[in-house]
């Protein structure tokens, strides 16, 4: 397999279609997302958003169209060849943060973000250890390395749980509105790891309501309404000048 170059998208989707009976909660979207970009996906709740990365990261099936992440392709449902080995392959390019955590209750925040690196990449107990301890530092939890998750706040769970999508060393993350439970004083806590991370170079594809956060860090900001892109461009100009009256529309809503 050809090494990727720095100038060839990270991520490429081509006319991706998901079906939901006969809703199409994705209706031939394409998207293209650069290595080291940040990249904020906004618009109305059930528009595919969340939808379209857990189909990116091959945790679900879709109906039409292929996704294609570093050298890793992914097909349709049916479609020749299982995506079995490139979903995992996929999985060790890009990390997942889900809005509920998901972390293991009965581990530890070290253990949490250790468990990973020591099962699939084969890390003895002592070296997944120092890894996790270095991430906890670098999300600003390693006093708390000791603790589990019930005895963490939304916003330490959060950062526990972007150490643990750290652990595998991937090239980028996919954030599922990982703010959207949390309040002001919270969210700002993981905002400031998101924009650490950006400048450390990590590709960052989010779905988000946070338009301040958008405006601030994102290179892109783009838009899915009814299951389609209907407006992409620098933060500025979407959320300022936007050109889709749907957009104006949303915007007016959620700025309001």
């Amino acid at each position: 397999m050809m090494a990727q170059t720095e100038s060839e998208p990270l991520i490429s989707v081509t006319g991706l279609v998901k079906r939901y009976g006969d809703r199409r909660v994705l209706d031939s979207v394409s998207l293209s997302i650069g290595q080291r970009e940040t990249v904020a996906l906004i618009g109305p709740s059930g528009s595919g958003k969340s939808t379209l990365l857990r189909c990116i990261n091959g945790l679900t099936a879709w109906e039409g169209g292929e996704i294609r992440v570093g050298p890793h392709r992914l097909q349709a449902a049916g479609t020749p060849g299982p995506n079995g080995a490139p979903s995992r392959q996929v999985r060790r390019l890009l990390g997942m943060v889900f809005q509920d955590f998901q972390l293991f209750p009965h581990l530890s925040a070290a253990d949490n973000v250790g468990e990973a690196p020591r099962q699939v990449l084969g890390l003895d107990r002592a070296a997944a250890r120092s890894r996790a301890a270095e991430l906890l530092e670098r999300v600003g939890m390693a006093s708390y390395a000791a603790s589990y998750p019930y005895q963490l706040s939304g916003g330490q769970k959060q950062r526990v749980a972007i150490a643990r999508a750290l652990a595998m060393q991937p090239q980028g993350l996919l954030c599922d509105e990982i703010t959207s439970a949390l309040d002001p004083e919270l969210k700002h806590e993981v905002l400031s790891v998101l924009e650490d991370l950006k400048r450390d170079g990590m590709t960052l594809v989010l779905v988000t309501h946070e338009m301040g956060f958008a405006r601030r860090a994102a290179d892109r900001v783009v838009v899915l309404a009814e299951g389609r892109v209907i407006e992409e461009g620098p933060p500025r100009q979407v959320l300022d000048a936007p050109r889709s009256d749907r957009t104006r529309q949303f915007l007016s809503r959620v700025l309001s």
